[in-house]
This record gives C-alpha cells, sequence and structure tokens, in this order.
C-alpha cells in the first residue's frame, strides 16, 4: 500500500463487495487499456489486483485494446468474461458497450474512476448502494413528475411531462462504478434549447476524429421531442456545428438530427481537476457524474448517440421543486430523500460538501484551449 493515497483500500472496497458483489473465493477478470492512450493511470489494474488479493478474490489481469470503432467484444473475450465471477474494465471498451444487450448475461463493470486519487476520494469511496438508492429516488420523481423543467444560467430552457422510461432496454447493461447518473430520460416529449458553451464532444460510444468541435461563443440548440430543429448562435458556431453534425452523422450512416434523451450526474464526490481541453476524451470519460454536469445524448437513434451536449450548473425542477438546484443536487427534497443520507453516512459528507471541480476554465466555461 506504499504511496498509496490513504483510503483507497476503503475505496476498493466499495467497488469490489459494494459493486462487484464479490466475495473471497471468487475469480475477477481485469480488463485495463494501454496506459499510454492517457485515460487511466498506469497503476490503477496492478492497485485493484492487490486488493482483490488481499480479500482473498484471486484477480486476473488483461489488456485489451483500444478501438475507436467497438463493435461487441470478440467472442474469446467474451467467453473469459464469462467465465469469470465478474468483469471489470479499466477501459474505454467498457464504456462504449455499455448499453449493448450482449452484455446483460455477463454484466460486467466499468470504472469511471480513473486513477488512485478518485478511488480514494468521496467519489470511490460514497457507498455504492446509497447511491443506487438515489437513483431509484430521482429516476421515480422524474417518472411521476407531472412537469420537468431544465435550465442553465447560459440560457438552456426545456420542459415536458414526466419522463417515460421505457419498460426494458432503457439502462446500460454494463454497470457503472461509482453510480453517477440516472437512468437516460427519453426526449420524448420535451421541447426547448440547449444553451451550449465551449464545445461539441462525443459520448464515448465510437471516436473520431476530430473527437470536440469547438465554439466561440453560447451556441443554442432548439429541439422538440427526438428532432433537433436547428441552431442559434454566431454564423461561425452555427456553420461549426451543422458541418460536426454532418460529418459524424456521415461517418457512421446515422441520423445527425435525432435527440435520443438526457441525463445529469448524481455523485456529487465526482472531480475532475484538469481543464476539459487538456485531454477531452478523458474528461468525457470522468467528469460527467458531477451533479454540475447535464448532457443530452444526440446524432443518433439509439443511446447514447455519438454527440454530447453538455450543460453546467443546470437547475431541474420537479413539480416546482428543485431538485437540481444551479449544479447542486439536493434528493433531500424528495420523501425519502433524507432517509437514503442518514443511512449512509459516507453518502451525506459528500452531498453536504460536494465538489466543484469539472474541468472548467479560468472563466467559468468549457473550453478545448
Amino acid at each position: 500500500m506504499a504511496g498509496l493515497p490513504s483510503n483507497f483500500a476503503q475505496g476498493a472496497r466499495n467497488l469490489l463487495e459494494n459493486c462487484a458483489g464479490m466475495r473471497a473465493g471468487q475469480k475477477l477478470l481485469i480488463l485495463y487499456e494501454d496506459p499510454a492512450e492517457g485515460i487511466y493511470e498506469h497503476a490503477l489494474a496492478e492497485e485493484i489486483a492487490q486488493a482483490a488479493a488481499r480479500a482473498g478474490i484471486h484477480a486476473e489481469l488483461e489488456s485489451v485494446p483500444f478501438a475507436p470503432e467497438v463493435a461487441d467484444p470478440p467472442p474469446a473475450l467474451t467467453r473469459r468474461m464469462a467465465a469469470a465471477d465478474r468483469t471489470l474494465f479499466l477501459a474505454r471498451l467498457g464504456d462504449q458497450i455499455r448499453f449493448r444487450p450482449s452484455m446483460g448475461e455477463v454484466n460486467p463493470v466499468v470504472s469511471y474512476a480513473l486513477d488512485s486519487d478518485m478511488l480514494a476520494s468521496g467519489f470511490g469511496q460514497a457507498h455504492f448502494g446509497g447511491l443506487e438508492e438515489i437513483k431509484a429516488l430521482v429516476n421515480g420523481a422524474l417518472a411521476s413528475a407531472r412537469h420537468v423543467r431544465v435550465t442553465c444560467p447560459l440560457g438552456t430552457d426545456f420542459a415536458g411531462p414526466g419522463v417515460r422510461f421505457p419498460r426494458v432496454g432503457g439502462d446500460c447493461t454494463v454497470t457503472r462504478f461509482p453510480m453517477s447518473v440516472f437512468t437516460p430520460a427519453p426526449a420524448e416529449g420535451f421541447r426547448g434549447r440547449v444553451a451550449q458553451a465551449g464545445f461539441l464532444v462525443g459520448t464515448g460510444s465510437q471516436y473520431y476524429s476530430p473527437y470536440a468541435a469547438a465554439l466561440e461563443d453560447v451556441l443554442f440548440v432548439r429541439f422538440e421531442g427526438t428532432a433537433l430543429l436547428g441552431f442559434e448562435g454566431s454564423a461561425r458556431d452555427v456553420a461549426t456545428a451543422r458541418a460536426h453534425y454532418e460529418r459524424v452523422a456521415a461517418k457512421f450512416g446515422i441520423d445527425p438530427w435525432f435527440v435520443h434523451s438526457w441525463h445529469a450526474g448524481i455523485h456529487p464526490g465526482c472531480a475532475y481537476r484538469m481543464p476539459a481541453g487538456a485531454n477531452i476524451e478523458r474528461w468525457a470519460a470522468g467528469a460527467f457524474g458531477n451533479p454540475r454536469v447535464l448532457h443530452l445524448h444526440t446524432c443518433g437513434n439509439y443511446p447514447p448517440g455519438e454527440i454530447s451536449l453538455n450543460v453546467i450548473d443546470p437547475t431541474v425542477e420537479v413539480d416546482g421543486v428543485r431538485l437540481w438546484d444551479r449544479g447542486r443536487l439536493c434528493p433531500e427534497r424528495l420523501a425519502g430523500g433524507q432517509a437514503i443520507l442518514d443511512r449512509y453516512p459516507c453518502l451525506a459528507r459528500v452531498f453536504a460538501d460536494p465538489e466543484t471541480a469539472v474541468g472548467l476554465g479560468p472563466d467559468g466555461r468549457l473550453s478545448l484551449a
């Protein structure tokens, strides 16, 4: 444990036991991405394997290549995953396949704690089961609402009735650790505009070049239901956005003007301390769980689409109750919310003192610079 953050063991235990449900004598397959890709910390896979060994869990490590355009894992790899009691992805591949039905029976875990510091922080330590309860509480409130409205300081303003979650197939088939977002809310029934500053960026589904398109000012994206209606802003930003959507859609043969769903971060322990533009792929993988970030899945009629619209400091009003209040999630404002926090003191601590670092620049906005 020499050199590791002091609370690393607690974070690893939360991952292995509370999330993955692993016990002594079981087999864990850890699939890791080459650290040279710049997303996951070099030593993280080995550190987690050692933590597993101390708990009596047999861990095997295997490197998996990063592929910008990914399909289901090769059959040989799927068989190795199925042979383990649980599989842990420390690789973007786990994120890329998170909505694939083929992963339902295997049910791997993908970690959004990208380094040992994130795993040791409140992000990794806050009880996984408690965050699942927060997610269920939020899902229930959105589904039973008569009216939901989303706004932000830059001018986002869209609204609709209670969220119509699908009965099946609406959420990931890969378990997220930490639990960072509620179930994607389908765009049907919602209409309005999204204020987009800084850049347009991919969703972690497929990777393409350029993966992000810089914006010079605030771009407004209008939509109604699943239809993206158009862009408003400077002539340059409108042209940039239209060209980017058309280029990505042409590459994958998809509908550029489709808005699939939206959701926001639910984990106030999530912190991303680098500027987003320093490594935009890493930012997209590591910052979205903070309640200061809400995003929409667009460009493609499947989850998560190929272009993410990111809203900073959202206010989400559910029947007039500010469940998100300028980027702060307030579960205690819902019936049963305070009881969850009372059951999980580690969770209550991160809600009482939320992280605010989400990769913004000195001007308080997202930027590729």
